[in-house]
């Protein structure tokens, strides 16, 4: 008897040392500066919106906050590391839709996308609209599906990238609608862009903030919005539901997570840090100016949404085809 209760105190000791240690942690937390992992190069939307965090974050937390550009490998470069690293919440990072993708477009990972993160929190999520180059006589999603079912050797579709949210959308809209749609992938943005404006290739789904510009020059003609609601900043453009296509969304995203091994107490601290900032009129006014919306879920609704977007994705990617080694 003697023996067990010693053993029952022994383990409550443990038990109420790892809660301090993990209640502590958030509490002290953080005492030196802090990383923040962007996988793609400076300038675009993820890293803006990672810098527009980072440089309020040192208001709430006393220490500054570095954002580490690590492009390379459709993120999964700076994935690994993030994932090698301590969950001490002194290594974040903030990803897109490409993180939820990778799971089932890489053969190989040395990590697990879902298994090896912790998230924190969805930021924002910008919609995809579906455009064609002005050259092609088209303006709604009715015309664009009779004009590419008559055209005799198909249409062209642009994407930025292989396994990219634009392109794995085109291949879902290609199952949908049965058009014979000739996939033609781009390094990014700005080619696949310059090819649309100059009618090298008819069509496109595209990041809403990318094409915004060029839609309101009236250089791009905005067929549908692949989101729920109309937006102000094109609110004469009709959504996808709207015009036929029921329940089709899709959206790039911007998500904070952080390594596996985080306490969850630590983890809600940075969620509730970071929410006021995403949450305050200056940050929701950028964020809106990109065409984007301000999500701001928890992390339980951040880990249920990443579990619904890589079934989706799967999806997408079993219909193209694409896989990386």
């Amino acid at each position: 008897m003697m023996k067990m209760h010693k053993r029952f105190v022994g383990l409550m000791v443990g038990l109420s040392m790892a809660l301090g240690t993990s209640a502590g942690l958030a509490a002290g937390y953080p005492d030196k500066p802090v990383t923040l992992v962007v996988p793609y190069p400076a300038g675009g939307a993820t890293d803006v919106i990672a810098r527009m965090i980072a440089e309020k974050l040192p208001d709430t937390w006393g220490q500054p906050v570095v954002v580490n550009n690590r492009p390379g490998a459709g993120t999964t470069v700076a994935a690994e590391a993030v994932a090698r690293a301590p969950g001490d919440g002194y290594t974040l990072y903030m990803t897109t839709a490409a993180h939820t993708i990778s799971a089932s477009l890489y053969k190989k990972l040395n990590y697990d996308p879902l298994k090896d993160f912790a998230p924190i929190t969805l930021t924002a999520t910008i919609p995809l609209v579906l455009v064609t180059t002005p050259s092609l006589k088209v303006k709604t999603l009715d015309e664009l599906i009779a004009y590419g079912k008559k055209a005799p050797d198909g249409m062209t579709m642009a994407s930025t990238g292989n396994g990219t949210p634009q392109h794995l959308t085109g291949e879902i809209f290609k199952s949908k609608t049965g058009l014979n749609l000739i996939h033609v992938p781009y390094k990014g943005d700005a080619p696949m862009l310059t090819d649309l404006l100059g009618g090298q290739v008819q069509m496109a789904f595209v990041t809403l903030s990318a094409a915004l510009p060029h839609i309101q020059a009236g250089k791009l003609n905005a067929v549908a919005l692949a989101h729920s609601r109309r937006v102000d900043a094109i609110k004469d453009v009709p959504t996808m539901d709207e015009s036929g296509m029921k329940g089709f969304e899709a959206a790039t995203w911007f998500g904070l997570f952080a390594p596996a091994s985080m306490p969850a107490d630590q983890r809600e601290k940075i969620y509730q840090d970071v929410s006021k900032i995403v949450g305050t009129p200056e940050m929701t006014k950028k964020l809106q100016a990109m065409g984007g919306d301000v999500n701001n879920s928890s992390p339980k609704e951040f880990q249920d949404f990443i579990n619904a977007e890589a079934a989706r994705w799967a999806e997408g990617v079993k219909l193209s085809g694409a896989q990386v080694d």
